[in-house]
């Protein structure tokens, strides 16, 4: 059909980019029903009778938007737009279902959509326009601090939620007479939502359904899929085909045999059968059919509970609760009740439910029904159960709940919302009549054995017994023993996990005293009441409405209205993106007679090739050719730094090494092909984490220092000394368009084109004409948007850009190939993980005076980027504290695992984390308040940094005083220490950290950028610059500048792409300076055609600009430019210690509370405030929105994504199931930024500074929040000292920290003494 608007994110679900909009006829509701599904998994054979809307049928840029594609963009919520389509179907299905939807039900639209660039805020705060409580901040009507209760805010009709004139409110900037503003856009503008507007629903659909459905038969290559009408067809052909898989919503066959490799010959879809769909209230409990939605399910509970009497709903309590966080919404709407339960993960967050609550399963089959109980017989091994192959699991029986039963449901994961468990639970305990003694308990588990498994010995030994603190101390024991798990178990995390069954038992204790305590109406004393401080950790987690301001400077009165430098502009593709219509490089359409290619890498991390076999992938269907080394016209060496190969030849020396390529006809072809190829390895012992890369001195040979002052000195000076070390986990950049390249062969003298999905147009021509042994004037890279980059298409993208080349070469034809999520996490690497070993010596009154450190980093097998990062960690150890004397080492360690590269902030942040570790640590070892410590130890005004650049135009001292301020420090601080006395396993902590970032790219040649700039008659002007759109808004500013030097409006500018035979020789897209150089660049071009026009404007003062362009035509006058510009006066010199390796600093300061749960590890961001320095800014909306990405994306890095690997260097976090990067319910509940005021920066175009990297690091203030939280914590168990907390700080380290009765309960294994699961690297 060629509508290329819903992306392709991940392939399995999890991130959102490939929601569309399903529509139904339901013949058992008699309703046309609106639902969304993952595209990636909804198979085309059960979209027989059902519509299909995708982004492009709701509206175009050509007629009209529709207002949820109109809002996204215009409120600044598409950065590089390859979320958005999925995100705006997800939104247009609610307003379909619910036209004026509260602001909880659109927060709940986005649990199954992922963001990598913006930070959710504004994508909210665009969408928060339709909802019906819209106008408030979402605080209780005119309380303290409601919006309602100020008087009108003359700028947005609302208040940032400050309190009235209070510090940080909206209302007491005008003072001065710079104006403040704090709307980015203006809601007044949009278009109404008009629901009568909206496509109706096929009508020939309609009267299919009335028709007698026939069963359905498709037959494909490898798997048939049948959809039978009636239960009888189905019990037939079940067993005819007694190994048949039953799909209803294929989220987890298609997985598997996506993703693990599993074929299903054939596929019954039970989908139609009502029987299956069927749901009946009866004198026990609720029947489902077993091919009921869970959504559905959560619908028809939702009405049970709100109509039947509490007592009697306590189990469909806990399968809503379960639900809330159970995948996102378009998982539940076409996953099934039965699918979940006969999966049989050990898992399942509802399994642990039903098997507690006692549920009843009917099953069906040629011998008739039988119904059983879901009880401990039910799961007979992993993934296996007592239903044989034959029957089929016809429906479910929830039950009642009665009189003195009560129910709980617990689930821990990484992330809360789309996430799976770590640890999931279903309890129930019932009381004899009138008491507290236990006449039955049932405990079930799943994420603790192979199977959801239920505690027999403990239920045993407390029934009969009282419910007090005796049980609960009983119960714990013996949970302790039945619950354990072997060290080296499946999944890890083995000690948390322990912990969990019994934090969760304590909860569930809590939760029933104090219902058993509100029952019984205290009259007769049953039982002891909850100690009030421990109340809170029966709290189920609820969310608050958001609430945030965005504060700018205005421009200056008098600009003129055209010169747009300096005002919100939208993203100029903001719209195309939120329509679908947007070209990425894989929506390129085919070109006749295209390849596709299919990577094949290796499944070790070191060792030799012996053979590859490709003779049975010759006989897929479609196979051309295997493509490896001996294919190579050119060289096989390839990299950064010459230590890479095209394709590996004798060894490989990490997991996702490429050795050779597959082409096919088509992209499923070229897989299955791909997985046919046999390779036989000789095993070679490999490194795979940095504690082995120093015991065997695996290190690449370059070490490099910065000395400054007399360490030994300083430390003799000092009144203490400290030491530590921490480590800093890796980080993948996720972007969610993965690495793509379309090769195209001109067939003369060797000329190729290449589409890329890159940052770095030089060095992927470069490269790509050395493997082709033709010179770069042969090739030409051409590239219009990316994805999304951070970093992770600057260097990576040439091991398939090269491969993919190589291919088109040997065939003649075009080829293509953009790699699936899994493949991209395995091979292209990622952020370097740090491990930083200090010892710092300090005055009494928290004032340093030595430090001596040692940062190590995990390379990889190649040297890629990693020098850089390892300099640019070193020159950034101080963070922004001035320290007299330094001793400081940076050492790359060599390992196997493909290399890592370049991650925005670039070794900055981990140099910075280990300052912050140290501070932290000091502050608390003085016994002071660390932001006074913090304070005392900042840099001044003309002050030297350890690598001697002097500090000019330092705002850093204005960022903190007004982030203290404008954030209540002290205020919430006391209220923060009177929230930790009231409150035993709720926990709050607070922390401001700043942060100075400097400019430019460490390597001196780098900082120069190339713009070519034509002007047509008309008076149209293209333009083209060195630098990429990947989201961050370059093309924005680039266009914002141009039209400001040329004195023309933005739109007579148009940008069409980057490529290497406009502008040569391009530094890569990266280190925050492309708006800097290529700004300049495209100014001094703009000069160059303003200065020949000068002549033809003085003969003509009142023409306009199409009548001056005109005129210079004909005076035969040139009007085509280029430009050019390098940031002059830089280099620095290691060994020397002098130069300037940066052109100037950014600043910022971030304060942020949170609140963590001492007996699960959960925590919830409660407020963060940002004051950050970007100069005079070129574009307020673009570069508040930089920082809030770079602010969530730094929120993933310390606090939930964890990279996993085996000790032999496999990854097993390959796709979104597993690695967690924040989701839209992660972003701080209260999210202020605030653009420093009047702070121009001379350095860069039009006064402005650099803002991609810069800002990430501020969420480090989250991490040294949630330290303060556990210290707390601890203190309560008598714990007192300094500890040791490694980022990121998961809910698995969390909960280790706060040490208590429980995690005694469940001691470590003696390291060394088992085989980990996984591996820290």
């Amino acid at each position: 059909v060629g509508l290329c608007g819903t992306k392709l994110g991940c392939g399995e679900g999890g991130c959102g980019a490939c929601t569309v909009m399903i529509s139904k006829y339901d013949p058992f509701r008699k309703k046309i029903l609106h639902h969304t599904a993952n595209a990636c998994l909804f198979p085309v054979c059960a979209l027989h009778h059902v519509a299909v809307t995708t982004v492009e049928g709701i509206g175009n840029t050509k007629s009209r938007l529709h207002p949820a594609q109109e809002r996204i963009a215009k409120s600044h919520g598409s950065q590089c737009g390859f979320c958005t389509p999925g995100i705006v179907m997800s939104m247009y299905t609610l307003l379909r279902n619910n036209p004026e939807p509260k602001m909880e039900d659109i927060e709940d639209a986005f649990q199954g959509n992922l963001c990598r660039c913006t930070g959710y805020r504004p994508i909210l705060e665009g969408y928060r326009t339709f909802a019906k409580d819209l106008n408030c901040c979402g605080r209780v009507a005119n309380g303290t601090g409601c919006c309602r209760s100020e008087r009108e805010n003359s700028m947005n009709g609302g208040c940032c939620g400050g309190k009235a004139n209070g510090p940080g409110c909206c209302m007491n900037g005008k003072e001065d007479n710079t104006m403040v503003s704090s709307s980015l856009f203006n809601s007044s503008e949009f278009q109404p939502l008009d629901p009568t507007q909206e496509p109706i629903f096929p009508p020939e659909l309609m009267t299919q359904s009335n028709k007698q459905q026939k069963q359905l038969c498709f037959k494909g290559e490898r798997v048939m899929w049948i959809q039978p009408t009636t239960l009888k067809e189905l019990v037939a052909l079940k067993s005819q085909y007694p190994n048949a898989k039953l799909v209803v919503g294929n989220t987890e066959v298609g997985i598997e045999m996506r993703l693990k490799n599993m074929l299903y010959p054939v596929i019954i879809a039970p989908a139609w059968i009502s029987e299956m769909n069927a749901v009946q209230h009866t004198e026990t409990g609720v029947t489902f059919g077993a091919a009921c939605t869970l959504s559905s399910v959560e619908e028809v509970l939702r009405k049970v509970v709100a109509e039947l009497p509490p007592y009697k709903t306590e189990v469909f309590q806990a399968v809503l609760e379960q639900l809330r966080w159970f995948a996102g919404p378009q998982i539940r709407n076409v996953a099934a009740l039965g699918g979940n339960i006969m999966t049989a993960s050990p898992i399942s967050d509802l399994n642990p439910v039903l098997m507690a609550s006692g549920s009843k399963l009917t099953l069906v089959s040629n011998e008739g029904k039988r119904t059983i109980m879901m009880d401990e017989k039910f799961f007979t091994g992993y993934r296996k159960t007592i239903v044989k192959p034959e029957e089929i699991l016809l429906s479910v029986e929830i039950p009642y709940s009665k009189k003195g039963e009560y129910f709980s449901a617990f689930k821990q994961a990484s992330r809360r919302e789309d996430d799976i468990a770590i640890v999931t639970c279903g309890m129930r305990v019932l009381f004899q009549d009138g008491t507290s003694r236990v006449e039955e308990i049932k405990l079930s588990y799943g994420g603790m054995a192979p199977t959801t498994v239920l505690a027999l010995k403990t239920c045993q030994e407390l029934t009969g017994r009282d419910w007090n603190e005796k049980l609960l101390q009983d119960a714990c024991r013996l949970l302790a023993g039945e619950m354990d798990l072997s060290p080296s178990a499946p999944g890890g995390m083995v000690d948390f996990r322990r912990t969990l069954t019994l934090s969760f038992f304590f909860k569930f204790y809590l939760t029933v005293l104090q219902k058993l305590s509100k029952n019984h109406n205290g009259t007769n004393n049953l039982c002891e009441p909850v100690p009030s401080n421990y109340i809170s950790a029966t709290e189920l987690f609820h969310k608050d409405p958001i609430a945030n301001a965005q504060l700018f400077q205005e421009v200056p009165r008098g600009q003129a209205v055209e010169d747009m430098v300096g005002r919100p502009l939208m993203h100029v593709s903001a719209a195309k993106q939120a329509c679908g219509e947007a070209v990425y490089c894989d929506d390129i359409p085919h070109y006749d007679n295209e390849l596709y290619l299919t990577l094949v890498t290796s499944t070790k991390a070191h060792a030799k090739i012996l053979s590859v076999d490709a003779s049975e992938a010759q006989s897929v269907p479609g196979f051309v050719c295997f493509v490896s080394a001996k294919d190579v016209p050119g060289s096989n060496i390839t990299g950064i730094a010459n230590d890479e190969t095209v394709f590996a030849e004798d060894v490989v020396t990490c997991v996702g090494h490429i050795i050779g390529a597959v082409l096919a006809d088509t992209q499923e072809h070229s897989r299955r092909a791909a997985k046919a190829v046999k390779i036989k390895y000789e095993d070679l012992k490999p490194i795979v984490t940095i504690q082995e890369a120093i015991e065997k001195q695996s290190f690449l040979k370059s070490i490099k220092r910065i000395n400054k002052g007399d360490v030994k000195k300083g430390f003799e000076e000092s009144d203490h000394v400290l030491e530590g070390e921490m480590y800093l986990g890796g980080q993948e950049h996720f972007y969610l368009e993965t690495h793509c390249t379309v090769a195209v062969p001109k067939g003369e003298d060797g000329e190729i084109e290449l589409f890329v999905s890159t940052q770095n147009l030089m060095k992927t021509q470069e490269f790509a004409a050395n493997a082709l042994g033709v010179p770069s004037n042969r090739v030409v890279v051409r590239l219009k948007r990316m994805g999304g980059g951070f970093g992770g298409k600057e260097t990576r993208n040439t091991i398939l850009t090269t491969a993919v080349a190589v291919a088109a070469f040997k065939t003649g034809r075009p080829v293509r190939c953009m790699l699936d999520r899994d493949e991209d996490m395995l091979i292209s690497g990622g952020r370097h993980p740090f491990l930083g070993r200090y010892k710092v010596g300090f005055m009494k009154n928290g004032k340093v005076k030595s430090l001596e450190v040692s940062y190590y980093s995990n390379g990889g097998n190649s040297v890629d980027l990693s020098y850089g990062v390892i300099d640019r960690a070193l020159l950034h150890l101080d963070n922004s504290y001035n320290i007299p004397n330094v001793s400081s080492v940076g050492i790359v360690c060599k390992t196997n695992l493909p290399s890592n590269t370049a991650f925005r902030g670039f070794g900055g942040p981990q140099g910075m984390m280990i300052a912050e570790c140290w501070m932290s640590d000091l502050a608390r070892k003085c016994g002071l308040p660390p932001e006074e410590v913090r304070r005392l130890n900042l840099y001044n005004e003309g002050d030297l940094t350890h690598f001697n650049q002097k500090l000019e135009g330092f705002t850093l001292q204005r960022c903190w005083d007004e982030c203290l301020s404008s954030s209540s420090y002290h205020a919430r601080k006391k209220l923060i220490e009177e929230f930790n006395k009231q409150n035993r396993w709720k926990k709050r902590g607070m922390c401001i950290i700043p942060t100075k970032f400097g400019i430019s790219f460490t390597i001196p040649f780098l900082n120069q950028a190339g713009a070519l700039i034509h002007v047509y008659t008309d008076g149209s002007v293209l333009l083209t610059h060195g630098g990429t759109e990947m989201g961050q808004g370059l093309h924005t500013k680039m266009i914002q500048v141009a039209s400001r030097s040329l004195g023309i409006p933005t739109s007579k500018i148009y940008i069409s792409e980057t490529s290497t035979n406009t502008v040569p020789n391009t530094s890569p897209t990266a280190a925050s300076v492309s708006a800097d150089i290529n700004g300049m660049a495209v100014h001094n071009a703009c000069q160059t055609i303003v200065k020949r026009l000068e002549p033809i404007k003085q003969s003509n003062p009142k023409g306009s600009w199409e009548d001056w362009i005109k005129a210079a035509y004909e005076n035969c006058v040139s009007l085509s430019a280029t430009g050019f510009y390098r940031i002059p006066d830089l280099g620095y010199d290691f060994e020397k210690n002098e130069g300037k390796p940066f052109s100037y600093f950014s600043y910022g300061v971030a304060c942020s509370e949170v609140e963590i749960d001492c007996l699960t590890g959960d925590h919830k961001n409660i407020r963060t405030d940002i004051v950050m320095d970007v100069g005079t800014s070129l574009n307020p909306a673009i570069d508040i929105g930089q920082i809030e990405g770079a602010f969530v994306q730094g929120l993933g890095l310390f606090t939930m994504e964890e990279l996993r690997y085996s000790p032999e260097g496999n990854l097993y976090t390959r796709g979104p199931g597993m690695y967690k990067i924040p989701a839209f319910g992660d972003i701080p509940t209260e999210f202020y930024v605030s653009l420093l005021r009047d702070c121009p920066n001379s350095k860069a175009v039009y006064s402005s500074k650099a803002v991609g990297e810069p800002p990430l690091f501020l969420s480090a203030s989250v991490f040294y929040a949630i330290k303060d939280a556990i210290y707390s914590a601890r203190k309560d168990s008598g714990l007192t000292g300094l500890f040791r907390l490694d980022s990121p700080a998961t809910p698995e380290r969390i909960r280790n920290a706060c040490v208590d009765i429980f995690t005694k309960m469940c001691p470590s294994a003696e390291p060394g003494t088992f085989k980990p699961w996984s591996v820290r690297v």
